[in-house]
């Protein structure tokens, strides 16, 4: 019962894409029923020839069928025209807009779920997935109609011929619906499968060919090939059962619709033997027989693209039902924050069991910088994504000038706060477009003077094209230095009151963090700064720091209040201090 009201659901929402393609639609629905009808002429012609025209040399009225005939076929072919193109081009839309719809769902979703998803499978839904479900749009309905509209015209008019006859013929349907329903079940199993292998190899090839120049550098190629073999393994397997499950489906089907030109040979002979049928109307129902097979056939063979539909719908449906982020009840756009934070007794998990965050208790004023330092994995980055709500907290209550951030929405909120991180994520466009990513509707002046206060105006007059130079996918033609610039060029355009640099010059040298770190120091005036550092050197002027550990903090005050403490910021301080020497 449940499987059957999950099914009536997703059938309901696929219809629904119908809905703006419509008058397409029933143009497309017209042209295929006229294409059904038009079908069933030459058998009818056929008859007539048989037992009329050519027994009472009736020569005149052959030609005249056969004109007739002929014209009926040129209208065939612009229906059939009709039907491959506009059909086709509605199966596109709905394509289109379902594509539509995910990407806006999946822009609209959380953070965990892409802590989840790989990019590759992802994308094997946005791509493979909708081509199978545009497909079956398009194809799904005119094979349904076709073939049903032929079935019950050629039941009518088999049985002007013979009705007995026909009746035996149409007793082996019920057979053939059992067989096809039992083997359709293990088919849709083995596609889904095969679905989820072909996911799988796109994510792998993903990872392999974006991280192709660390592969080359570690000179591991054998080691990628060996991992894309191991899914491309898997995918063969999946891919066998599914046309292992196909080919029996077809072989049986085929087989049972053998069996209608065996009834029709010994059940019409022995009927011709009898005399309870001519000969002339014998040859016409062995004719005319195929237009029963035919939409039978073609039903068979849309199962598999039923089947390869049905499954990327399905695959479709999970991402738009996945959970979204979203304002919560009471939340208001706040045009301007001041930018005094606060971390209420914090505590976070991120798999809701085991706490990454224990607890926490900050108090950062505005226009302050604060600063966390401490081991790897204690929890300083989580502490940076959850101020600009980029996931829940488990426990407590962080607070943006007096009030708790869910009673902001998530993009005023996210307005307000700009983030320099490590890993610095650059698009494949121009310079100008990539900084103007700060705010879409800066001028092409702002973008300067961004840039000038980032100190990569500079360079960026150098590059061929300056500011419409393109840079590459993820920024490769740049330096580390110059992308890490580039960013920091987006959030002087973005002006924040609150910063987040989450690791933001630990990649560089010297000489370059040294360049960049003026430009972060020019960056943080007047803005609530919270830093997150390995580099000791680099937060000694903060007004505060926050040793962070095992999801607590461990100790709190300013460099030479830690110092004197003599404990973990100590021993981190001295231990940095003795390797600079």
């Amino acid at each position: 019962m449940k499987s059957e009201k999950q099914g009536k659901h997703l059938l309901r929402r696929f219809l629904s894409y119908y809905k703006p393609h419509m008058k397409l639609f029933l143009c497309d629905m017209a042209a295929t029923m006229s294409l059904s009808l038009i079908g069933i002429v030459y058998p009818v012609l056929t008859r007539k020839m048989l037992n009329d025209f050519i027994p009472d040399r009736k020569y005149k009225l052959i030609v005249i069928f056969g004109l007739v005939l002929l014209g009926l076929y040129f209208v065939k072919m612009l229906l059939n025209y009709f039907v491959q193109y506009y059909g086709h081009v509605m199966g596109v839309r709905m394509q289109a807009q379902m594509r539509s719809d995910m990407f806006s769902k999946l822009e609209a979703l959380p953070f965990s779920f892409y802590d989840n998803h790989e990019t590759g499978k992802i994308m094997s839904r946005m791509t493979n997935d909708l081509m199978d479900i545009s497909e079956l749009a398009h194809h799904g309905p005119e094979n349904l109609i076709i073939s049903t509209v032929s079935i019950i015209i050629s039941f009518i008019y088999l049985s002007t011929i013979n009705i007995y006859l026909t009746l035996i013929v149409f007793s082996c349907v019920p057979f053939l619906i059992g067989v096809s329903a039992a083997l359709r079940k293990k088919m849709k199993k083995a596609f889904m499968d095969s679905r989820t292998s072909v996911a799988e190899i796109n994510a792998s090839l993903e990872s392999s060919i974006s991280g192709i120049r660390v592969t080359k550098a570690f000179n591991n190629s054998e080691k990628e090939k060996e991992k894309f073999e191991k899914g491309n393994r898997k995918f063969v397997r999946a891919r066998k059962d599914a046309y292992k499950a196909m080919g029996q489906f077809h072989s049986v089907n085929t087989f049972i619709t053998d069996i209608f030109n065996v009834v029709v040979l010994i059940a019409g002979g022995l009927f011709l033997y009898s005399g309870s049928i001519k000969l002339g109307d014998y040859s016409a129902f062995i004719v005319s027989i195929n237009i029963f097979i035919s939409p039978v056939t073609t039903l068979i063979g849309f199962m598999e693209q039923y089947q390869n539909g049905v499954t990327g719908f399905e695959r479709f449906i999970d991402i738009m039902d996945a959970e979204p982020e979203r304002d919560s009840e009471n939340a208001v756009d706040v045009e301007t924050i001041e930018g005094h934070i606060e971390f209420r007794g914090v505590t976070h998990a991120y798999d809701g069991k085991n706490d990454v965050l224990d607890n926490i208790q900050l108090d950062i004023p505005k226009g302050k910088k604060f600063a966390l330092v401490g081991p790897s994995g204690g929890g300083k980055t989580t502490i940076c994504h959850l101020i600009p709500h980029f996931y829940d907290v488990t426990e407590g209550q962080i607070l943006i000038d007096g009030r708790e951030i869910h009673s902001f929405t998530l993009e005023s909120l996210r307005k307000n706060i700009g983030i320099v991180q490590q890993d610095v994520y650059l698009f494949n466009s121009s310079v100008r477009e990539n900084i103007r990513y700060g705010r879409l509707d800066a001028s092409d002046e702002e973008i300067t003077e961004a840039a000038k206060r980032a100190n990569i105006h500079d360079y960026i007059m150098t590059l061929p094209n300056g500011y419409e130079t393109r840079i590459g996918e993820r920024g490769i033609r740049l330096s580390g230095g110059q992308k890490q610039r580039l960013s920091i060029a987006r959030v002087f355009l973005k002006n924040p009151p609150i910063l987040i640099l989450d690791e933001a010059t630990s990649a560089l040298d010297n000489t370059t963090e040294i360049l960049i770190q003026k430009a972060l120091d020019d960056l943080c005036v007047g803005r609530t700064t919270l830093v997150v550092a390995h580099r000791l050197s680099t937060i000694k002027n903060a007004d505060e720091i926050a040793v962070v550990a095992n999801g607590k903090i461990a100790e709190q005050g300013s460099h030479e209040q830690l110092l004197k403490l003599g404990g973990i910021y100590a021993d981190l301080y001295n231990l940095q201090f003795k390797n600079n020497s």
